[in-house]
């Protein structure tokens, strides 16, 4: 680099990369110098001149480089981690309601540990949990984090082996791949049982017959295995927009708006039993089955057409989306870049707001040849199919029928919102006056 400074030097031929510089930081900063002095870099494994790109794809190129070196970097933490929970000498980051870290070891909390321990004599005795929730705020014992107690986190108490003093590590893990995922284990990695982990609160024999007790109370409410029930994830508020939990009301399987059943006073929907559902479906489903020839065919041969008349126009759609991709690919390196101090807040700024332009600009000229959904017109399609093979309406709920047509239910006041597939929405009253049936978009 000195004699590049004294002027001796007008261009770099090298090997490889990895034999420029040993990591980005020093790369990017001696090729940056390597330009303001006019000198040119040659990698000849790679085929990168700096003498022939831009700006912006050297930023693109530092940044693959950037996102391997954290690659490589990410594998080696990984493997440290597991051979540490092999050996059982792996440290979990974070600890459960009941203990603290001081000075590298683990303490019960004996405060919360009292809340523990009157939690599995509650749910042992017969308490459920909700109801365990509600005492405990009822008590104002707040956890640790200050938030109010519910059914969740009721549950993640009761089924925590680490209350034992022992633990399961690697219950969840991250994808190999870019954009890093975290999933559930369910057998694609290794876990680790280790034992005495940290002092135990309860005792082994305590924590297997809670255990044994939520697989009965599972198996007497109908959960299926994989711990969701039908309408599980499907039903949501249109006035507040959460989510609907199942609830048992007088004996009865009822949903409810999560802020609903949390303080009434926050949300105006009212639970609805999941009888009241099921009787809104059948009537749904009965209404399409009688009318889909006046209803689907139209809509299906108005899609074709429609399709015909885009079919010429589906490559630039395809080039548009891709050039999309590409700037968002351009945006994410340069953001990590910056964050990684190898840019500095004006040209980062700078370069942001070109690329968002781009593409902004590049989404309005997609959004123009958009005008329709190939999967839509599949769909349909799917969808009369089904019904034509339907020999006769629906007597009692089918839950096959309901997985097969409904992507997810939107309640507000006395109506049903049922988004099915095909993109149809359409609406049932849940307790009609005149039976009514509304067709709200298509």
């Amino acid at each position: 680099m000195g004699d590049c400074r004294k002027g001796m030097i007008d261009r770099i031929y090298t090997k490889s990369i990895s034999r420029f510089a040993r990591n980005t930081r020093d790369c990017l900063k001696n090729i940056r110098e390597l330009k303001e002095l006019g000198i040119t870099v040659m990698f000849e494994k790679e085929n990168i001149d700096t003498a022939k790109i831009t700006d912006e794809i050297m930023i693109t190129v530092m940044g693959g480089l950037a996102q391997e070196e954290s690659m490589s970097i990410s594998q080696n933490m990984k493997w440290s981690i597991k051979r540490r929970m092999k050996n059982g000498k792996f440290n979990a980051p974070s600890l459960p309601y009941g203990y603290t870290r001081i000075n590298n070891e683990i303490i019960i909390i004996q405060d919360e540990a009292e809340v523990v321990r009157y939690i599995y004599s509650l749910y042992l005795n017969g308490t459920g949990m909700e109801n365990i929730a509600n005492i405990l705020n009822q008590c104002v014992r707040k956890n640790s984090k200050g938030f109010i107690w519910c059914k969740n986190t009721i549950k993640y108490i009761l089924t925590n082996e680490k209350y034992t003093g022992d633990a399961i590590f690697q219950k969840y893990y991250t994808t190999n791949q870019f954009p890093y995922r975290q999933k559930y284990n369910n057998g694609e990695c290794d876990m680790y049982y280790t034992e005495n982990v940290m002092p135990p609160i309860i005792s082994q024999d305590i924590f297997d017959t809670a255990k044994k007790i939520h697989k009965q109370v599972q198996l007497s409410t109908g959960h299926n295995k994989g711990g969701i029930y039908l309408l599980s994830g499907k039903i949501k508020c249109s006035l507040c927009g959460s989510t609907y939990r199942r609830k048992m009301i007088n004996g009865n399987v009822h949903w409810t708006c999560i802020k609903h059943n949390q303080n009434a006073a926050l949300c105006d929907n009212k639970p609805i039993s999941e009888a009241d559902i099921k009787i809104a479906f059948i009537r749904l489903y009965n209404k399409i089955y009688s009318n889909y020839a006046d209803v689907l065919l139209p809509l299906k041969k108005a899609l074709q057409e429609l399709e015909l008349k885009q079919s010429i126009e589906n490559e630039n759609i395809i080039e548009l989306r891709r050039n999309v991709l590409q700037l968002k690919e351009q945006l994410r390196v340069i953001a990590m870049l910056h964050t990684k101090c190898f840019l500095n807040e004006a040209k980062y700024k700078e370069q942001s707001s070109e690329i968002n332009a781009k593409i902004e600009k590049v989404n309005k000229d997609l959004r123009l040849l958009l005008q329709s959904d190939n999967t839509t017109l599949k769909d349909i399609e799917i969808l009369i199919d089904y019904f034509e093979k339907r020999e006769h309406i629906m007597i009692e709920f089918e839950p096959k029928a309901f997985e097969f047509l409904v992507d997810k239910i939107a309640i507000k006041a006395n109506l049903l919102v049922f988004h099915i597939v095909g993109g149809l929405v359409l609406a049932e009253e849940i307790w009609p006056q005149k039976n009514k049936c509304f067709l709200l978009k298509k």
